[in-house]
């Protein structure tokens, strides 16, 4: 593909993966990150002999490019991207140029504001006990690309944000899982919820009458969207609240999954998952696995064995009878939501970080019911303190994960549980949701 240059931004995970598919593929490549690029990434350019540059993007040596791939976490209101907009150069994602190059191979690829992580590792757990070639990429943390290019797969099972949907083209999964929607990453959305919605309802534009769109047919908003669309693919709902003919619900304590010839039961208590978020995740877990034509008895194995992932709704230890469970991959105020609704003992709630625009009151109701104090782990912790002041008797501040930890450990008893779920990002105090975890887990540890 001579003659091609692509020009990458950003030099995190997905940046290297499609500047070595690129690389692979015969495009003249060049990355440019504004930022410092950590030296292992920075290794594998330099022995792949991939031109790049860091601290800062130079003009001249982007603007020339056929394509630029643009990594998920660089918004539309950046300078450079502005520039590369103004230009009329195309730009895309990275799912979109693994994509591209992916051969025969099926994509079944999962969005939603909530439990993405969960359902795709899920899936992907499922697609392994039935023994199918597989991986699992994208925002769960291995680039699609890379993988396409190093060690590619008959099966990709792909964790997909709205950013990385923003920026496709032809991108077209053989089974698309769309979760639910709420309100989230709003700032990146111009404030405008509709933007977002059809950033999601993207993970279908191409798909046609021989793929699969498994969605809640609980979600109101996707219900309404759907309303409004025509769609060109196979329609495989799940609900908790009426039977469906084609797809997947909950009656009493049993699962049914229906799918052509194939019917799956299962009692809801196998699953390893607990909470009524998680019935979601593995309704439609167990949907696309049918759909991929595994035998039900590998599924039922599947859904019971499998370990829920870090820094979600993970326990972390009982010291003296208090429980401690970490919950920072919850960057949202419905994730949560979710994390609450599963409580069942009283709660000391660690709750703080970046604030994304988010709307307490969501959880008022339920903070009033479960919460007897909250630890605000922040810098700025005056928007919550605000919402809550009327709601909980107890708000104490804290500037680390230690003093967090320490604080919430006093203010509960035996018999109750400290929850971190912060409802926020994490960029304040911390690198990211997983170092929040960790030094929640640490600190734990330590008392």
């Amino acid at each position: 593909m001579s003659g091609h240059r692509l020009v990458i931004l950003g030099g995190g995970e997905s940046g290297i993966g499609a500047a070595l598919l690129g690389q692979q593929k015969g495009y003249e490549v060049f990355l440019s990150d504004g930022g410092q690029i950590k030296p292992h990434y920075k290794q594998e350019l330099i022995d792949n002999h991939i031109a790049f540059e860091e601290l800062g993007h130079t003009a001249d040596l982007i603007l020339n490019a056929t394509e630029v791939m643009k990594s998920p976490g660089i918004p539309e209101k950046n300078e450079m991207v502005k520039n590369i907009r103004k230009k009329g150069i195309p730009v895309i994602s990275e799912i979109e140029l693994a994509y591209r190059f992916k051969g025969d191979s099926k994509i079944v690829a999962i969005t939603g504001s909530n439990g993405k992580s969960t359902t795709t590792a899920l899936i992907y757990h499922i697609c392994k006990t039935a023994g199918l070639d597989c991986a699992l990429v994208g925002n769960i943390g291995y680039s699609f690309a890379k993988q396409v290019a190093e060690d590619p797969k008959a099966l990709y099972v792909a964790e997909i944000s709205s950013f990385q949907l923003d920026d496709i083209k032809t991108f077209r999964p053989d089974i698309s899982v769309l979760l639910n929607i709420t309100e989230d990453h709003l700032d990146r959305y111009d404030y405008q919820f509709e933007k977002y919605i059809d950033s999601k309802f993207r993970i279908i534009e191409n798909q046609k009458e021989t793929d699969y769109f498994i969605y809640c047919e609980d979600d109101e908003i996707i219900m309404n969207k759907l309303a409004l669309l025509t769609i060109h693919t196979n329609p495989l709902p799940f609900s908790m609240k009426h039977e469906v003919k084609k797809g997947g619900y909950i009656k009493g304590d049993q699962m049914m999954l229906r799918i052509q010839e194939e019917r799956v039961s299962m009692s809801i208590y196998d699953f390893a998952l607990k909470g009524k978020h998680n019935h979601y995740n593995t309704m439609a877990a167990g949907i696309a696995a049918t759909t991929l034509g595994i035998r039900k008895e590998k599924i039922r194995e599947a859904v019971k064995n499998f370990h829920s992932l870090e820094h979600r709704m993970e326990f972390v230890a009982m010291v003296r009878g208090v429980e401690f469970i970490n919950d920072s991959k919850a960057t949202n105020v419905n994730s949560t939501w979710y994390a609450l609704e599963s409580m069942n003992k009283p709660t000391v709630l660690i709750l703080g970080g970046t604030d994304k625009g988010n709307d307490y009151s969501l959880i008022a109701d339920l903070v009033q019911e479960k919460v007897k104090a909250i630890v605000c782990m922040g810098l700025d912790n005056g928007k919550i303190i605000e919402a809550f002041k009327d709601v909980v008797p107890t708000i104490v501040e804290a500037d680390s994960a230690k003093k967090a930890v320490n604080a919430s450990f006093k203010l509960a008893e035996k018999g109750d549980v400290v929850l971190l779920s912060p409802a926020c990002a994490s960029f304040d105090l911390f690198k990211n949701y997983e170092d929040r975890g960790t030094q929640f887990k640490d600190a734990v540890k330590e008392l």
